[in-house]
């Protein structure tokens, strides 16, 4: 689930939280996680605007294929390599998805209808429909499987893979694909010998990943996202090499939160603790978000 325009308050409200990925040269991590879903999308239809976009399976796998290797280059986690494709959704999640889905079918459909009456003559070949991007269909079958074959060869063949323990949660595991990431990273931390000083980036494109990382209460987490460029929406093709990355620090962020509640501290009637004020800053972020949809 996302939450409109929080990204871009954060950001806004606490702009030294973010910065840009230049030349590969980023703290070191322990633990790289992703939620593929939005990788997934970005290579198979990047620009859902225009009608005559084709592009062929083979071409979509290829591309994320590509995009993994170069979050996987940009980040070379030390241990822990964690893949999640979203799986079956809580009955509530499903009845929004087949909405938004019944919506992209049809705006599909209108705006192919459009460009044949401006005069268009459009590709014979069948559009991409991204409503196959959902648990248990054909094509997320096949892309399960090359994804295997991937993760296979790349342990194999490629040194900065065969050091780290790679876990690839497919679409057949339930759960969307960030909770999937934050149940491991729970589990990780009720094992013994857990090390609290563990350093996480998690890739994705939904603004509740912010809230779901300060959730963890781990001193050092930061979100890896693709630049957002706010105000007028322009959308176009643009290969993962000439994308700009940024890496969003909840360690700081955590900071902030404790320097804006600080005054607390005399007030309270009861020891001050930042772990609950983080608890309780979420829920009302939520509650507000809630409210105002």
């Amino acid at each position: 689930m996302g939450v409109p325009k929080f990204f871009r308050y954060m950001s806004e409200r606490y702009p030294c939280l973010s910065e840009l990925v230049k030349d590969y040269q980023i703290p070191e991590f322990d633990n790289l996680y992703l939620d593929m879903n939005g990788i997934i999308h970005n290579c198979s239809h990047p620009n859902d605007d225009d009608p005559h976009f084709r592009i062929t399976e083979e071409t979509i796998v290829k591309n994320i294929f590509h995009y993994l290797e170069v979050l996987f280059q940009m980040i070379q986690p030390q241990k822990l390599f964690f893949m999640a494709i979203d799986g079956v959704a809580p009955r509530a999640k499903m009845n929004q998805q087949r909405g938004r889905r019944f919506r992209s079918a049809h705006t599909a459909a209108e705006q192919m209808k459009q460009a044949i009456s401006r005069g268009e003559t459009l590709p014979s070949e069948e559009r991409f429909d991204s409503n196959c991007i959902t648990p248990g269909t054909p094509f997320m079958v096949r892309l399960q499987s090359e994804l295997e074959y991937f993760v296979a060869d790349k342990m194999s063949n490629d040194p900065l893979w065969t050091k780290v323990q790679v876990i690839l949660s497919g679409h057949q595991v339930p759960g969307e694909g960030e909770h999937k990431i934050m149940d491991y990273i729970r589990y990780m931390k009720s094992r013994p010998g857990y090390n609290p000083h563990t350093r996480h980036c998690l890739y994705g494109l939904d603004a509740d990943l912010i809230m779901l990382g300060l959730c963890t209460h781990e001193p050092y987490f930061s979100l890896l996202r693709e630049e957002v460029k706010f105000g007028r929406k322009s959308k176009k093709e643009t290969s993962v090499d000439e994308t700009q990355f940024y890496l969003l620090h909840l360690s700081l962020m955590r900071d902030y939160l404790g320097l804006e509640f600080q005054e607390l501290k005399e007030t309270l009637p009861f020891e001050y603790d930042l772990e609950s004020i983080i608890d309780d800053w979420v829920n009302f972020v939520y509650y507000l978000f809630i409210i105002l949809t």
